[in-house]
């Protein structure tokens, strides 16, 4: 009888140092999964800084207000550039089953396919909110393309050209992992900015910043930062609710 307690206790005791450990191990993933994050969206939000900074070196008068779609367009192609990188440097990306040629470039197709849809989706949504038809249409669209950079693009380079991936994460409780909460965190903030920008547009204030898209992509931009400041707050805050695997 002796010899069946000390075996119990012994079970017991081991049991205890297994969970223990398993524990903290998982606390362990999620900071270095937290981390990671963390250092990546700080890499992305200084390239918006450096897009903001260097065009001043190279494009006479330059300024966030009087050339405004140079600067959007830098954003966006330091955004993309950088998202692509970093995503791609991380292996956050999902993992092809095929690596022929062919397949890869299909995979860039469709890529590139779904951003444009991207940008004439929400250039399509912007004029449906008020934004002029065919006046200022290319500033419109410069929106829509900046827009599809901060939150479309994210999608494509965390969860590949698969629709179904995207309604899974986007629907209620469908983050499967901590980049999926970003990417929600993000695209939420992106779009809300964008939206609560428009505000300020039909005040009689004469701003410089007033002008068609300006307030719009400032409001997008400051929400993508707002979204990638806010995404590893939130998840470290809240890791103990989250039950999701981590990658």
């Amino acid at each position: 009888m002796a010899f069946v307690l000390e075996g119990v206790r012994l079970y017991k005791l081991q049991l205890g140092t297994l969970l223990y450990w398993f524990f903290h191990l998982t606390s362990i993933m999620w900071d270095v999964e937290i981390r990671g994050m963390a250092s990546a969206h700080a890499i992305i939000a200084s390239s918006i800084f450096m897009a903001t900074v260097m065009p001043a070196v190279f494009v006479e008068n330059f300024s966030v207000y009087g050339t405004h779609m140079v600067w959007l367009y830098c954003v966006a192609g330091s955004v993309a550039v950088v998202n692509i990188a970093v995503f791609w440097l991380l292996g956050i990306s999902p993992p092809t089953k095929k690596h022929t040629v062919s397949y890869k470039i299909n995979r860039l197709f469709r890529s590139c396919l779904y951003f444009i849809l991207s940008c004439l989706f929400f250039h399509t949504v912007v004029v449906l909110y008020g934004a002029p038809l065919l006046e200022s249409a290319l500033e419109t669209f410069s929106l829509a393309v900046l827009l599809s950079t901060l939150t479309t693009l994210r999608c494509l380079c965390i969860l590949g050209p698969n629709v179904q991936a995207w309604i899974r994460v986007f629907s209620r409780d469908g983050a499967m992992s901590v980049w999926d909460t970003s990417l929600q965190i993000t695209t939420g903030c992106s779009v809300i900015g964008a939206w609560l920008g428009a505000f300020p547009i039909p005040l009689d204030w004469d701003r410089p910043w007033q002008v068609w898209p300006i307030s719009c992509t400032l409001g997008a931009t400051t929400g993508f930062l707002t979204g990638l400041l806010a995404a590893p707050v939130w998840i470290h805050w809240h890791r103990k609710q989250l039950t999701y695997k981590l990658k």
